[in-house]
């Protein structure tokens, strides 16, 4: 039994606060006939979705298969957190591939975030949009990185929305305990993740894209595509955008991105001033540990509060009972009090956190291990795709000229190597 089927009822979405409150989506009829398109999709995400919109705009014949529902994997259930920039911050990248490279790669990043208010915006998505992320440090030795960081972006790159906030002055911005410093970006946005993934369907499909749900790839090649069902899709170019539930469709990707799990829960409503002063900026927050916690409010001020991971295919019995911990050490205020909804979705990670996005085969195209950045990234990827398709490779090539070795240890041994690095990174973190 794969990540596909492990988790969750075939065809239904997570039980999380975003699948009840999500606007009406149509269930989309499964391809049932083999057909031909200039370019099919895998994957029913933001990568596919977004692929899929940038295309058919562009006259492609488009068809998406989404073996569950559109929106069904981590693009529906994650944080909402629109980042800025790659997911490895820029003094560390430009150590890695050098200032030149890193210049580059930031500007797809930062592009990333005014897309996603871009797609908002003109296609009218109704996904409560709001701005500002702020990253706070749980140690305070952390603080004078930030406060460097905030420098360097501004002078180096131009990105004068991010601010450092020393710790006399966080309290204003989140009532968390434990708290040191941290910066503030204004660029960074956060949103109904589910509602968005939506609103890029209707807009794909407005422009002529054609979308399956509940239309399982069983083998990938190149210029086909062959379902479970016996029917095949013959394209041009095949996009696979799978990110964590790949399921091993095609060696080259599951030896890059590995899938893992992590946990989000909703409080029950809370009062509105209650819910002010946890977080008075109604930013979204990550904080610097190496399993981050991440956490916002929603549009009737609940706290959506995301931590905790796990390495097995398996969620946890009691996915409350292991972020609970962790929510009520940063608001003790809300101890004890009911957490109406908790679900867990998989997500794909890369050992650099840097996206894999590469031609696995002669015209088969695939991006993923976004790390926990897909809302911007995904985006992004799916207009880098659709470019590449339409004659424009740039971005395409700078984004695959990242380094995103494979694991080690091969399919065998790869998870037992990870357990022990995150372990050893949850250490750290106590430290």
């Amino acid at each position: 039994m794969g990540l596909l089927d492990r988790n969750d009822a075939p065809g239904e979405h997570a039980p999380s606060w975003y699948a009840e409150s999500a606007h009406d989506f149509p269930r989309l009829l499964p391809l049932e006939e083999s057909r031909r398109a200039d370019v099919v999709i895998v994957g029913g995400g933001f990568t596919g979705l977004s692929a899929a919109l940038h295309l058919a705009e562009r006259g492609a014949e488009v068809v998406l298969l989404d073996a569950h529902r559109v929106g069904w994997g981590a693009s529906g259930r994650n944080g909402g957190q629109v980042g800025v920039g790659q997911r490895v911050d820029q003094p560390d990248l430009e150590r890695m591939i050098g200032l030149e490279a890193a210049r580059a790669a930031w500007e797809i990043g930062r592009d990333a975030a005014l897309l996603v208010r871009r797609l908002v915006m003109h296609h009218s998505i109704k996904c409560d949009l709001r701005t500002g992320l702020l990253y706070v440090n749980h140690r305070k030795r952390y603080d004078a990185d930030s406060e460097a960081m905030a420098d360097h972006m501004a002078r180096v790159y131009g990105h004068h929305d991010v601010q450092y906030i020393p710790p006399a002055e966080m309290p204003r911005l989140l009532g968390a305990e434990g708290i040191s410093g941290g910066t503030y970006d204004a660029l960074g946005a956060h949103l109904h993740p589910l509602d968005y993934a939506h609103g890029l369907a209707h807009a794909a499909m407005k422009a002529g894209a054609r979308l399956h749900e509940m239309s399982r790839v069983r083998s990938v090649e190149t210029g086909k595509v062959t379902l479970a069902s016996g029917a095949e899709v013959t394209a041009d170019r095949v996009i696979l955008a799978c990110n964590g539930y790949h399921d091993g469709l095609v060696g080259e990707v599951a030896a890059r991105v590995m899938p893992i799990n992590n946990y989000v829960v909703a409080t029950e409503p809370l009062r509105e001033a209650e819910a002010h002063a946890l977080i008075p900026s109604d930013a979204a927050v990550a904080d610097s540990r190496f399993v981050v916690n991440y956490f916002r409010l929603s549009s009737d001020h609940r706290l959506l509060f995301g931590g905790g991971e796990s390495y097995g295919d398996a969620f946890p019995a009691d996915i409350r009972a292991l972020v609970r911990p962790r929510m009520e050490k940063l608001f003790p205020s809300l101890r004890g009090v009911k957490l109406t909804h908790a679900w867990g979705g998989t997500l794909g990670i890369t050992r650099t956190r840097l996206p894999m996005v590469e031609e696995v085969a002669p015209g088969v195209v695939s991006a993923g291990g976004y790390s926990g950045s897909g809302v911007a990234m995904g985006t992004m990827m799916g207009k880098v795709l659709a470019q590449l398709h339409l004659g424009d490779p740039a971005r395409f090539e700078v984004m695959r000229s990242l380094p995103r070795p494979a694991f080690p240890g091969g399919p065998r041994f790869r998870r037992p190597t990870l357990v022990a690095a995150m372990l050893a990174a949850q250490l750290r973190d106590a430290l």
